[in-house]
């Protein structure tokens, strides 16, 4: 008797740029590549993208990383492993010197492909969905590869409605009553160009345009034909997909608009990443992480749960093997591993968590570091980033309501402190 996996697997590899340094980011990325960065108290950004992948049966993916890559391979290593029973494949794919001497480096999202254009080539698919690593979404891609099969699409892009202000950062489609593709703009600023991609509401019932979001947005992920991306990457030499590519090949041939209705978030600023990870506060309002049929996979912990003491919680997530003994926690993300002691308060904040409790570093005559919060401290409207100690009495409340500032320990953007990975802050220490 023979027994047939349940599972079906798609003719379609997913291929995820993770390369960026991610300097809108930053000082976030000044430890962490931008993919790697923690998200949701027990995530790392680069989850989103493999997990969707592989909720929507796609289990050959290519991960292109080139900037602080080793945080990257140690998590992807640790994560996500394949068997005979359940097999797939996940590379990570990072500069490197050729048989010639060549030193390869990566100067764009096409380029990254382009260059990497003989293993990709090895994966037995008709079909490549290439994804970034750094946004956030619940989407079914085997609704949008049925979409670009039906199409017979040799490019089809993922959009969504938008808003004025998101139309300007995005680029914008125009589509007809078949969901193909008419005209492409790539991050409008002029009035009159946003005006000629505004979509009146009764072009599509399956557009989903509104009065409130009346133009369509690249999402920024695509499924390519094979033979479409091979021809293209080599007719087109230029460097990225957006600003050069895609223009191109919808010149060339005829595309489709897959239209998503979900929620997708960008995470191009503090200010973006911040209201992501106090969206999920809400379990209603960002990204949807309370579906077991389709859950977001990061590194197992083998951690306790949390364990709180007399602490008020209102509106926040503490997560597993936190010690918490704070007077208040309102409306807060808290990492994994984090130690809170009594009579601190913390208000809209962001904790990234640890990944041990201590600095393994000792002497013989110093004990090793406690990453900890100390005791009567207040934090408000602060991220903080892994490995950081707090002394006693700390105020980090930006007093002087700066909206950007740098020095070494302490950055602000957007209004919201940011407390950099590794940072001692001492006993009374204000800002």
């Amino acid at each position: 008797m023979q027994f047939e996996s349940t599972r079906k697997h798609y003719n379609i590899a997913s291929i995820i740029l993770a390369g960026g340094k991610g300097t809108r980011l930053h000082p976030l990325t000044l430890n962490h590549s931008k993919p790697a960065v923690p998200f949701g108290g027990r995530y790392r950004l680069i989850d989103i993208p493999i997990s969707n992948s592989l909720n929507s049966n796609i289990r050959q993916i290519i991960v292109i990383g080139q900037y602080l890559t080793t945080e990257l391979g140690h998590h992807l290593s640790q994560t996500y492993q394949f068997d005979n029973f359940f097999p797939g494949r996940l590379d990570l794919i990072t500069p490197e010197e050729k048989p010639n001497g060549q030193r390869i480096f990566f100067d764009g999202t096409a380029d990254a492909i382009r260059k990497n254009l003989d293993v990709i080539l090895e994966l037995p698919v008709d079909y490549f969905l290439i994804l970034s690593g750094d946004q956030l979404y619940n989407i079914n891609f085997q609704k949008m590869f049925n979409f670009a099969k039906e199409k017979d699409a040799p490019l089809t892009i993922a959009s969504l409605p938008v808003n004025e202000n998101d139309a300007r950062r995005l680029g914008l489609l125009k589509i007809d009553n078949e969901s193909y593709i008419t005209d492409f703009f790539e991050k409008p600023q002029e009035k009159e160009v946003l005006e000629k991609f505004r979509i009146p509401t009764s072009l599509n019932p399956n557009c989903h345009i509104t009065k409130e979001k009346p133009f369509l947005g690249s999402m920024g992920i695509y499924i390519f034909k094979r033979d479409t991306l091979k021809k293209l990457l080599l007719e087109d030499p230029r460097e990225d997909f957006g600003k050069h590519l895609i223009p191109t090949q919808l010149n060339k041939d005829k595309a489709a608009a897959f239209v998503y209705d979900g929620y997708w978030e960008d995470i191009g600023t503090i200010q973006s990443f911040y209201d992501a990870n106090i969206a999920l506060t809400t379990a209603s309002l960002g990204l949807q992480i309370y579906d077991e049929k389709n859950p977001i996979y990061t590194s197992a912990h083998h951690l306790p749960g949390a364990n709180i003491k007399t602490t008020s919680i209102t509106n926040s997530i503490i997560c597993e093997g936190s010690i918490v003994e704070a007077k208040e926690i309102n409306h807060s993300m808290i990492g994994l591993r984090s130690k809170i002691n009594a009579g601190t308060i913390i208000k809209n904040s962001v904790l990234l968590g640890n990944s041990t409790y201590s600095s393994p570093i000792q002497t013989q005559d110093v004990l090793p570091d406690v990453f900890e919060i100390g005791k009567n401290c207040v934090i408000e409207k602060t991220i903080i980033d892994e490995h950081v100690k707090i002394g006693n009495n700390v105020k980090l409340i930006n007093k002087k309501n700066l909206s950007s500032y740098d020095s070494e320990k302490i950055f602000v953007r957007d209004n919201i402190i940011i407390v950099t990975a590794g940072t001692t802050l001492p006993d009374g220490f204000e800002f």
